[in-house]
């Protein structure tokens, strides 16, 4: 009990406990490596519809809610949309063990758009009710909790099926069980304070609460002129951090890659299941995508905490870093898209998804390093905005019926086609910045000349008498 008053008093340890539990049973999906196969089995819904007409709405649905849904976060002070995305994951997997409708399950792809796109008031709520000085001990509590729930979820979806014989229906019946406790914790955590953008400071709470007598219109007046004076001022800040984050040339091209990598990471991460059907088609006793999911991510996440222990001049080998990793990502999805072999494909997908995570995690880290904790949640929200653009592009072009509506195995090779035309880009952008690094500390060498001339150079402005107390001094 004294603990758990304690912990209560204490800056930092509450929320970011609370935080971390919430991410770690809203992760852990143990039916979510399965959604394909349950799907196409006892759904009975075909794998044409299933890649060609429901997984294109998310796509499209993701994209329209992002925007409206990043500015509430900020307004609304986080909580109140991690509230909303526990109870939209409860609503999906009700959807999912009960609907049967293709109506309904259209909806579902919706319902999960908008738990995703409240993905960025998770990973904003910590900054805003902790003081700066926890914000890297807390940022890693709060990932490490999602990996490990998803890890936990994964392999536990995968032991009840190749163990226990557990049904597709009766799995997300206990994902449903995990949502739900997800969601009751939502509603304790603390309603910070003030957002990032939208503050209390920005108007006095006099102006806001302030009962204008009888004079109705005049309270109405005020109150309009203090959300105004709100907005305006929010909206200075906004535009203050996105001139600080997109002024530098470093920076935009990391948040380049951001978007483009994650753009094509998220298409293969998407329908990769439906290629994992399409090489192997699904049987309760032969499918390992929980195993499979379970393993690429503890590979990942090793990748990415090794990023901490790598030693390098990122201003200079960063952008070559990133069309080499592109590069193995592309060949990685030209492999899961001609191989036959269900255990090529699977290797194929964690040397992939390992890559990706590794450089998406030195790209974060570069953003991050130069930018304001403000600045960071603007450009999270900015780069997963152009990054979902370019996807809904890839899915309208790609996978949609009214376009080109590929089967499976043409679409990956589509989007190896994309990662190679990323590496390319970086590539030659690193070799040039690397030749130009060289030629640079090459020609710094050449000019420098022996010490005396630098003294001379340095002192060539001074009366003779200093020149020559400095000489004498020099060979003191």
């Amino acid at each position: 009990m004294n603990f758990w008053r304690k912990m209560k008093r204490s800056d930092w340890v509450f929320p970011t406990a609370l935080l971390s539990l919430y991410g770690f049973f809203a992760n852990c999906r143990p039916a979510e490596p399965f959604l394909t196969p349950y799907l196409v089995g006892p759904k009975n819904i075909s794998e044409e519809v299933v890649t060609n007409y429901l997984f294109p709405i998310w796509t499209y649905s993701y994209l329209a809610v992002l925007c409206p849904v990043f500015l509430l976060t900020d307004l609304l002070r986080y909580k109140p949309l991690i509230v909303v995305q526990g109870l939209f994951l409860v609503i999906n997997y009700i959807l999912l063990c009960f609907a049967n409708s293709l109506t309904a399950l259209t909806y579902l792809q919706f319902n999960f758009a908008m738990v995703t796109s409240t993905e960025v008031a998770y990973f904003s709520y910590i900054y805003s009710v902790i003081p700066p000085e926890r914000y890297q001990r807390a940022t890693g509590y709060v990932r490490s909790s999602m990996l490990t729930g998803y890890t936990f979820g994964a392999t536990l979806g995968q032991l009840l099926i190749s163990l226990a014989g557990t049904s597709y229906f009766h799995i997300n019946t206990i994902t449903l069980g995990l949502m739900a406790v997800a969601f009751c914790v939502s509603l304790v955590l603390p309603m910070p304070q003030n957002g990032m953008f939208f503050k209390k400071k920005d108007v006095s709470t006099e102006t806001l609460n302030e009962v204008g007598g009888t004079d109705i219109a005049k309270e109405a007046t005020e109150r309009c002129c203090a959300w105004g004076n709100i907005i305006k001022t929010s909206g200075k800040r906004m535009w203050e951090s996105l001139k600080e984050t997109y002024s530098s040339r470093s920076l935009v091209q990391w948040s380049l890659w951001w978007a483009l990598a994650t753009a094509g990471y998220g298409q293969v991460f998407n329908y990769v299941q439906l290629m994992w059907d399409h090489i192997e088609p699904s049987s309760t006793a032969s499918v390992y995508n929980g195993g499979v999911e379970a393993v690429c991510t503890l590979v990942g996440a090793a990748a990415a905490f090794s990023v901490g222990y790598i030693r390098v001049q990122w201003g200079v080998w960063g952008e070559l870093s990133l069309g080499g990793f592109s590069a193995i990502g592309a060949g990685c999805v030209f492999l899961m898209g001609f191989t036959n072999n269900i255990w090529l494909c699977y290797a194929g997908y964690a040397v992939f998804k390992a890559s990706y995570m590794f450089l998406i995690t030195i790209t974060m880290f570069q953003i991050a390093l130069n930018l304001s904790m403000e600045c960071y949640a603007l450009t999270f929200g900015i780069n997963t905005f152009v990054a979902l653009t370019i996807q809904t592009i890839l899915t309208a072009v790609v996978v949609d019926n009214s376009a080109l509506g590929l089967d499976i195995t043409t679409q990956f090779l589509v989007y190896g086609g994309y990662y190679s035309i990323i590496s390319v880009l970086f590539l030659v952008q690193g070799l040039y910045t690397v030749c130009k690094h060289y030629c640079k500390s090459a020609a710094e060498t050449n000019t420098s000349g022996p010490p005396s001339a630098i003294l001379e150079e340095k002192y060539k402005d001074l009366d003779p008498q200093t020149t020559q107390n400095k000489n004498e001094h020099s060979k003191l």
